[in-house]
């Protein structure tokens, strides 16, 4: 750069310059999915927080899959076929509305339809995938149950073979769009090891209640499977995979969309606290001015932008098809950590407002405790990188 020539001047929402590593088509669908959000979204959600429901979820996924948000990632049967960093960034937008509508789309795309998509038969695809893809169907994914979490392989669901078909007994805890859902991906134990199925909502001895007194996820349809005997004809089950690898690789995809979302909880926190500081006044000016408040300013900058970067950084190994799931781990733990750090943090330099809905941050906070345990907890994606660093498994 010449001595005349003029650097590009700050910019407090991209410090790093960040928008520079972006196409303009990435940013095309980042503003496409923001403008949805704080259309459709922001307006409401506090209230569905509020009430602990998110009406008119069924209408929101149709919209959802009319911006091709539904399986974004995923290519063919109505599906978006968009990179990687353009799911992230999706899912960072949808995030930093709430919580709840990125895990909307992300059990529908990163898990149900993913599953189909990488594991079903043909048959299977072309049922499911375009109604999904649309919204008009909505998919949930079952693998966590009451008493197995963290530890799939003890699962208790059971599928059994009576003739050609199988019978499917067992329950689900903690699922995702389960009530409204019109497919479940259902993983259990079979004689030849852990199976996925397909299962219709509207089978016999399938139900779905939804779980209520939540305090996290709020503005989300969270709900147990309840499979009694479900009977299922021979090509219900998906047929490319058996054991575990089937469900983990599901989970890592889906993981892959969190580290890019906790980023978006984090930079609404953040924003609210940055203007928040640079209008509240005491002492005769302005919070923002006191060296203590731009300390945490500065730090949960830091954190907020570093871990955009690391999304940035795993979603274009992603596209290059490099990516490890222990470097998904290295985004989760770190992302959804340093997220809830910055909402806590902007949340005490909103003081008593900080704990309002007139303001995003508790919101985002409570939210974030959610995220910081499904799909992976802190201990579990410590382990596997400890492993990965050792050689060594700590998990037994």
């Amino acid at each position: 750069m010449s001595a005349t020539s003029k650097l590009p001047p700050f910019d407090p929402a991209d410090p790093l310059g960040i928008d520079d590593l972006l196409s303009p088509e990435d940013l095309a669908i980042r503003d496409t999915v923001r403008s949805w959000a704080a259309d459709r979204v922001l307006p409401h959600v506090a209230d569905w927080y509020e009430r602990g429901e998110l009406p008119g979820i069924r209408e929101l996924a149709r919209e959802l899959g009319s911006i091709g948000a539904l399986g974004m990632s995923l290519t063919g049967y109505g599906c978006a076929g968009a990179s990687a960093v353009q799911y992230g960034l999706a899912c960072l937008e949808l995030e930093a509305a709430d919580s709840g509508i990125r895990s909307l789309v992300s059990v529908q795309g990163s898990l149900a339809m993913y599953a189909i998509w990488k594991y079903g038969s043909e048959e299977q695809k072309q049922r499911w995938l375009p109604s999904m893809a649309d919204g008009t169907a909505i998919g949930c994914f079952g693998l966590t149950e009451p008493d197995h979490g963290s530890d799939p392989a003890g699962m208790r669901t059971y599928a059994k073979r009576d003739g050609t078909d199988w019978v499917l007994t067992g329950r689900k805890m903690w699922i995702t769009n389960g009530s409204v859902a019109a497919v479940a991906v259902v993983w259990a134990q079979t004689d030849d090891g852990i199976r996925g199925f397909v299962v219709p909502a509207d089978v016999p001895g399938f139900s779905a209640p939804e779980i209520k007194h939540k305090w996290s996820l709020r503005a989300s349809v969270t709900s147990e499977l309840v499979l009694d005997e479900v009977r299922l004809p021979a090509d219900a089950v998906l047929p490319e995979v058996t054991g575990l690898r089937g469900p983990l690789s599901c989970l890592s995809h889906a993981r892959y969309g969190i580290v890019w979302g906790a980023m978006g909880a984090a930079r609404s926190s953040f924003e609210a606290a940055l203007q928040y500081a640079k209008t509240r006044e005491q002492f005769g000016r302005p919070i923002g001015g006191f060296q203590l408040t731009q300390a945490k300013l500065a730090d949960m900058a830091l954190e907020l932008h570093k871990g955009i970067l690391l999304a940035h950084h795993l979603g274009r190994r992603m596209d290059a098809g490099t990516l490890r799931p222990e470097q998904v781990s290295f985004g989760k733990l770190n992302n959804v950590r340093e997220a809830i750090e910055i909402c806590r943090t902007s949340r005490t330099i909103l003081g008593a407002n900080g704990i309002s809905l007139e303001y995003p941050v508790m919101r985002h906070a409570t939210n974030l405790e959610s995220v910081l345990t499904y799909e992976g907890t802190v201990e579990m994606h410590q382990l596997v990188l400890g492993k990965a660093l050792t050689g060594l498994d700590a998990f037994r």
